[in-house]
């Protein structure tokens, strides 16, 4: 597929459309306007992960060539719970944990978009919170059937599972539709872009803005990204791989990418960094050990555009100091401990890796043990008792968690 506009162009040589609607026109529209373009998100944490980034680099694309960007957050929508791609129903959060949920989240928005220039982030609750439910109905109930509705990849699997799916649930989509069509009645926006999964949601939005506001409007979809072996983006066995700072480090969230597949490093370069791409192109050649460079320009390039250069180029440094230089970096997360709580076994293995924040649980740090994936001073631990009595006499300890995670104990 061949565009012309510099937007779609750029989004679709690097791999981020997989359906749309009425792609071509939408494509001679931008090469004479710029144009309003929204992205919905779902506020159910304190913070936006990895798998957000995708349509994070979205908004961003359009903001870059001029348009509006919109990150709509869904501080009513939350309230009910989006069906898409679930197996159950969600939590149900309190307008209040919603609203400090927005408040953390809006400074991840401001290092993809101009929020001083000419994007927005909007809150549909403000105009959600004053739908009179019957007039809704009478206005929009008529407009989009259930029949269709259940065609629905997102609805249709639920159901062909025979998983409950509410009526809550069902009024998500009409809600989510309506969005589309508030933005496209007072902000001119003629463009919501998502996941695959939001497509069913994307189609009812376009089909109620041509019956009612009598405007063409548009979707793009991308696809859903996953790792190379199937599982799903930004899923580790320490759970979400979050955006914000006070979630993960910037250290942790770097190895992160550091250590991805080699057969993901090409189509991540594409997706989630803005390098030029020519320069992509020739990363993409890298094979074997030479790879390994392009992972770090990788890890690079994505903690830059989500944490900051500063914080990307720390990261840079003390990875290179750990495994380039073997030195111990003193930014590495640290605690300090008694000797003699060492030598008498008050403070063990399991105790250190806890307090260090290093895995989730005990029963993770035992797994572990027993898989080889623990080392103590670059050795492989093995010692059933959790003792560190035999390293009591050094003046540091280091301890490596798989290939990525490391923590020091300074001993006084």
């Amino acid at each position: 597929m061949k565009l012309k506009s510099e937007f779609l162009n750029e989004i679709n040589e690097r791999g981020f459309i997989y359906q749309n609607i009425d792609i071509e026109d939408l494509d001679q529209i931008l090469l004479k306007n710029k144009i309003s373009g929204y992205i919905g998100f779902d506020i159910t944490s304190d913070s936006l992960h990895v798998g957000s980034l995708i349509q994070l680099m979205l908004l961003h694309w359009l903001d870059f060539y001029g348009h509006q960007s919109i990150a709509l957050v869904g501080g009513g929508t939350t309230l009910i719970g989006d069906p898409s791609g679930k197996d159950q129903t969600r939590k149900i959060l309190s307008k209040n944990e919603i609203d400090k949920n927005i408040d953390n989240i809006k400074k991840t928005f401001d290092r993809f978009i101009n929020l001083k220039k000419n994007s927005l982030i909007i809150n549909n609750y403000d105009w959600l919170s004053e739908l009179n439910y019957i007039d809704f109905l009478r206005e929009f109930g008529s407009k989009i059937t259930l029949n269709r509705m259940l065609t629905f990849e997102s609805v249709k699997n639920r159901l062909d599972r025979e998983q409950p799916l509410s009526i809550l649930e069902f009024n998500y989509m009409l809600l989510q539709a309506y969005d589309f069509v508030h933005l496209n009645k007072n902000y001119n926006c003629i463009l919501q872009m998502g996941g695959s999964d939001q497509w069913g949601n994307i189609l009812s939005g376009v089909d109620l803005i041509r019956k009612i506001n009598k405007n063409n409007a548009f979707g793009i979809t991308s696809p859903l990204i996953t790792n190379s072996d199937g599982t799903k983006m930004g899923k580790t066995a320490d759970g979400a791989v979050w955006l914000n700072k006070d979630k993960i480090s910037s250290l942790n969230f770097f190895q992160f990418w550091r250590n991805v597949d080699d057969n993901d490093v090409s189509r991540f370069l594409y997706l989630f960094t803005k390098l030029p791409l020519k320069e992509i192109e020739k990363l993409s050649l890298l094979k074997n050990q030479e790879i390994n460079e392009a992972k770090k320009i990788l890890a690079y390039e994505v903690t830059k555009i989500v944490r900051g250069k500063e914080d990307a180029e720390e990261a840079l440094e003390i990875t290179n100091n750990i495994f380039g230089s073997k030195i111990v970096d003193k930014r590495l997360p640290n605690i300090s401990q008694n000797k003699a709580n060492l030598d008498n076994e008050k403070f063990t293995l399991l105790d250190a890796i806890e307090k260090l924040n290093l895995v989730n649980s005990r029963s993770e740090i035992k797994r572990l043990i027993k898989s080889n994936g623990i080392k103590v001073n670059d050795s492989l631990y093995n010692n059933s008792s959790f003792s560190l009595k035999e390293f009591s006499d050094a003046n540091e300890i280091k301890i490596t968690i798989g290939k990525k995670k490391i923590g020091i104990i300074k001993i006084n």
